[in-house]
């Protein structure tokens, strides 16, 4: 089982590492790790997904606590949430009717083609993270060239936000 935490934390130099650091220095494997700018000034996001079945999220929500740039941290995992990945993934079309057959694949799977090049098209998929693993599994016999991948960001349903 994966789980979903979020920590807000000081916009500051150094958070970022000494996050980091305590993952490696506790033996804590991050699957996912993301972090960008809230709404408030000064205050970053990090949503961070940990395999609970090598790592107990309990102790890691305890231990990111002890940080001092940590303001807030929150184990979303079992409430209703919104949660989505960003993929851009480079695909080999050399030929016309190579290039019609993905651009239906990424059609069917709600994306869409970002650039288009000599013999690639770029894809751009917002969604689930198995929705994204489903797409570049159907694109893998045509030639992945490269993808990059967010990881995951999560949001929980209904009116109540992060407050600190």
């Amino acid at each position: 089982m994966k789980n979903t935490l979020i920590a807000l934390v000081e916009d500051k130099p150094g958070v970022l590492t000494r996050v980091a650091s305590l993952f490696r220095r506790r033996n804590y494997n991050i699957e996912s790790l993301t972090v960008g700018h809230t709404e408030r000034d000064g205050i970053s996001r990090m949503t961070i997904v940990v395999d609970s079945t090598h790592t107990d999220a309990e102790k890691v929500v305890q231990n990111l606590y002890k940080l001092v740039n940590v303001i807030q941290v929150e184990d979303i995992t079992e409430q209703p949430v919104v949660a989505r990945d960003l993929a851009l993934i480079k695909v080999r079309t050399e030929g016309g009717s190579t290039r019609s057959e993905v651009m239906q694949l990424v059609d069917t799977f709600r994306a869409r083609v970002v650039d288009v090049g000599v013999d690639s098209v770029m894809v751009e998929a917002t969604g689930t993270e198995d929705k994204i693993d489903g797409l570049a599994e159907v694109l893998k016999p045509y030639g992945i060239l490269e993808m990059v991948r967010t990881g995951r960001v999560a949001m929980a349903r209904g009116g109540a936000g992060s407050r600190e």
